[in-house]
């Protein structure tokens, strides 16, 4: 784990990939230029954010399809796609394809529960079955059977000159190893007992905490999710932790773009200090500041104390220079303080 003098073993960042709904080519391509950039500086990991019907990467798999014909060693992950607007069938016949074009680089983040605002669009997405859909893990499920390639199919054989076979086509054997799923401590328990990796984020609920302790900590509930989720893992020592702070290095900022930063994590400072909604959602405070400061904090948090890699989530909302000045800072000054080495 990396504490002070222990090396951090994956540096990565998390990506929305936002572009102008009336253009959307540019913010695409501004992604996958990103992406190559990430890889040009020895980054382990890129990851994209999953969003539908807003203007951010919808179809992260075919992002990571095109993304792995332009580079060809960093790790393509997806944090999250929400199972409850996919088939997991169609869904693992897409990642198997991706995974084989990429040499076996793609990290799938899952997730499940009824999608985001789903009865403004049920309709159009289910519009037979939408009051009978399984929102429940049994879509992860049956995703890692499909990806480990156990029987879909009764039928085996050839009828006249095609060849049918039982299991999800192509089959990339390792994929299913590499599935990832995030959410609280039964979540972690769960994806633990299913040899799942694990993905955190800058949100953690209250709920969780042990004791039930009045003045819960971000890093304390970060802290026991992890621990929970490796003490249920058949092989803990090879099990992959994940954490995905925002986290804004200002080594090489303009003052412009340090005011700015700044200023973005300042408007969000109010939500940090008081649990919200009936699990009591409790969100990280964004990191901002030199290298050297942010080692500092990061070395005091909890939950990176437990985290074999990490993955920094870049703002939602900053400019094309922002984005790639924050991530040459996290590679050449910030990842080598966290005694990470580039690829």
């Amino acid at each position: 784990m990396p504490r002070r003098g222990e090396p951090l073993h994956k540096l990565g960042f998390l990506t929305i990939g936002r572009f102008d709904p009336a253009d959307p080519r540019p913010g695409l391509e501004e992604t996958l230029q990103v992406i190559e950039r990430a890889e040009s500086l020895g980054f382990d990991s890129v990851w994209l954010r999953c969003r539908h019907l807003q203007p951010g990467i919808s179809s992260p798999i075919a992002m990571m399809a095109a993304a792995s014909q332009r580079t060809s060693r960093i790790e393509l992950g997806t944090a999250v796609i929400p199972l409850g607007l996919e088939n997991p069938f169609r869904l693992a016949e897409d990642l198997a394809t991706v995974d084989i074009l990429s040499g076996g680089r793609i990290n799938p983040g899952v997730s499940v529960g009824t999608p985001m605002r789903y009865d403004d669009y049920k309709a159009a997405l289910y519009p037979d079955t939408f009051d009978v859909e399984n929102f429940s893990k049994q879509r992860v499920v049956r995703l890692l059977q499909h990806l480990r390639g156990e029987p879909v199919s009764e039928f085996e054989g050839t009828v006249g000159i095609e060849q049918f076979t039982n299991n999800i086509q192509p089959h990339s054997p390792g994929l299913a190893s590499r599935v990832w799923y995030g959410g609280g401590m039964s979540s972690a328990e769960w994806a633990g007992r299913q040899g799942l990796n694990y993905l955190t984020s800058s949100v953690v609920s209250t709920a969780d905490i042990s004791g039930g302790s009045a003045h819960p900590d971000f890093a304390t509930i970060q802290a026991q999710n992890i621990d929970t989720f490796r003490a249920h893992h058949p092989d803990p020592e090879k099990a992959r932790v994940s954490q995905g702070l925002v986290v804004i290095p200002t080594d090489s900022a303009t003052d412009d773009q340090v005011r700015r930063y700044r200023d973005y994590a300042a408007g969000r400072l109010e939500r940090t200090k008081t649990p919200q909604g009936p699990r009591g959602m409790l969100f990280s405070p964004d990191y901002v500041g030199t290298s050297d400061e942010l080692a500092d904090q990061l070395y005091e948090h909890a939950g990176f104390q437990r985290s074999s890699e990490v993955a920094f989530a870049l703002p939602f909302t900053f400019a094309e220079n922002d984005y790639q000045q924050i991530i040459a800072d996290l590679a050449e000054k910030l990842g080598p303080r966290l005694g990470w080495t580039p690829t």
